[in-house]
């Protein structure tokens, strides 16, 4: 099993955890960039939290 198997294999079953995470992420670089890439920093979060940081339930948020 590689390591990113087991990341994902981790990251299941926690959603809020990992929601968060990425938005705290995401946060960090955007001020990094000085909010140069804040629409671009936006959608990489979106589609991260939709492939590991949401629950099964949870729906994403409408835009």
């Amino acid at each position: 099993m590689s390591m990113m198997d087991k990341l994902k294999q981790m990251l299941k079953g926690h959603g809020e955890q990992t929601g968060r995470a990425v938005d705290k992420a995401g946060d960090a670089a955007d001020d990094r960039t000085q909010r140069k890439y804040t629409r671009q920093v936006d959608t990489a979060q979106e589609k991260l939290k939709d492939q590991y940081g949401r629950d099964p339930g949870q729906e994403p948020p409408r835009t």
